[in-house]
């Protein structure tokens, strides 16, 4: 009796455990996909950022100076941006404040 009431609890939490995605409903994921789609336009621009200060230092527009901190400014800025990529989950985006999504 008891190895059946064990049996029983333990398939309603794996139940659960699966069903959870399910009842989180299309708008969680509709959520995600515009977050994730704003950061990986952001990393885009980041990326076409960092190439043009390197054509710029190349040409002669920037000086050495001026490049290594605009360099270490724009790929810091992108770093963040791709760690932001990374931790990105269902749960972040519900607890985001209203002004993200």
């Amino acid at each position: 009796m008891e190895f059946a009431i064990a049996a029983f609890l333990l398939a309603l939490v794996v139940g659960l455990v699966v069903a959870r995605p399910l009842l989180r409903g299309p708008e969680v994921d509709r959520r995600e996909d515009e977050r994730r789609a704003t950061l990986e336009a952001a990393k885009e621009a980041k990326y076409r950022e960092i190439r043009d200060a390197e054509l710029d230092h190349q040409m002669g527009k920037l000086t050495d100076e001026d490049h290594r901190v605009t360099d270490r400014e724009l790929r810091t800025q992108a770093i963040a941006i791709l760690r932001e990529l990374d931790a990105l989950t269902p749960e972040d985006l519900e607890s985001a404040p209203a002004t993200d999504r």
